[in-house]
């Protein structure tokens, strides 16, 4: 028996309160914020900390600002240059700030958030690794929830898999892509405009794409047909960035560990999982033809070879500096009391 192959008809609009529009990307962030804020609370209580409970919110609050900047500053450096010389005549008008069309840049976001924990840790005379630490810990379910939504967006697409894949998705948003003639095409096999939307007299992509996500079957049939089945790669990176990178970091930060331990290993675990799910992930558009086709190499893979080199550095610093073991998520006394 053949599994259909399921078409995407998610909204990336939760609901809309009047003229605002909730999406689920922004509340990705929000909830990644707020179970982080949970997170280094717990650590900071249970644990070897020199971070009180009550100042957890201050130093989530400086990360959340440094993951924001860099991960839209990393996009736009790192993937699409000529943002920087992109305006509109909307708000915001520079296309650099034009955060809500998307384009974020998860090395970006890492480097970002180590700036904000070397501004708190300056600011306020902690161990910066330490903070770093923390930063790590709590990344994983953030890029968990990030994964998830760019899957409910339709962005970030897989690459193309065979169609009675059990889990093959087709997303409409890749005929974003699509040059005119094939919209045309597709366009030709559409029903008439005015038939499913009175007063439209030609079809855009806006308007079809907006019935399928309000589950209209006779558009959704019309276009499946020039679509192509794909790996719903986000979700395998919200599983392996994500919960498999957390699971690695909650099993060795059981105990106390020298300061830069937990961030060395989220950025070897984290390299090795995104280079493993680039195989299943489409490059961006306009980033095809730039790739190192040569050697098959993304990059993003590339990105995530040097953050590992980085990880393994980390460690071997950590491990030489004369600090003392600190974190934990576990309580200490639980700690002492357990068996060696």
């Amino acid at each position: 028996m053949t599994l259909a192959v399921w078409l995407h008809n998610l909204s990336p609009i939760l609901i809309e309160l009047g003229p605002i529009p909730i999406r689920w990307y922004g509340l990705s962030y929000l909830a990644g914020f707020l179970v982080a804020f949970l997170m280094v609370k717990r650590v900071c209580r249970v644990g070897a900390s020199t971070l009180k409970p009550e100042n957890a919110a201050d130093l989530v609050m400086a990360v959340a600002i440094g993951i924001v900047v860099g991960g839209r500053l990393g996009y736009v450096l790192l993937y699409k240059p000529e943002m920087l010389g992109e305006f509109s005549t909307t708000p915001p008008f520079w296309d650099v700030l034009a955060i809500n069309k998307g384009g974020m840049a998860s090395h970006g976001g890492m480097i970002g958030g180590m700036l904000g924990c070397l501004y708190y840790a300056r600011r306020n005379k902690h161990d910066f690794l330490y903070l770093t630490d923390l930063f790590a810990f709590t990344a994983p379910l953030g890029i968990f929830f990030g994964r998830v939504a760019n899957f409910i967006n339709g962005e970030l697409l897989g690459r193309p898999c065979d169609p009675d894949f059990p889990l093959a998705v087709k997303f409409p948003q890749e005929l974003l892509d699509a040059d005119a003639e094939q919209l045309n095409k597709i366009y030709a096999a559409l029903p008439p405009p005015d038939s499913i939307v009175p007063g439209l007299s030609e079809w855009d992509w806006p308007t079809f794409a907006d019935l399928i996500h309000n589950g209209n079957v006779t558009i959704g049939r019309a276009v499946e047909p020039f679509l192509t089945a794909r790996h719903p790669s986000q979700l395998y990176a919200g599983v392996m960035e994500g919960l498999i990178v957390l699971a690695v970091l909650a099993v060795i930060w059981i105990k106390p560990r020298k300061p830069g331990v937990i961030a060395g290993t989220f950025s070897m675990t984290y390299a090795v999982m995104r280079i493993s799910n680039e195989f299943f992930r489409m490059p961006d558009a306009h980033l095809i033809d730039k790739e190192f086709a040569t050697l098959h190499i993304t990059r993003g893979q590339w990105l995530s070879i040097l953050l590992f080199v980085f990880g393994v550095a980390l460690v071997i610093v950590s491990q030489k500096r004369k600090s003392s073991a600190m974190g934990g998520w576990r309580s200490t006394k639980q700690q002492e009391s357990s068996p060696e």
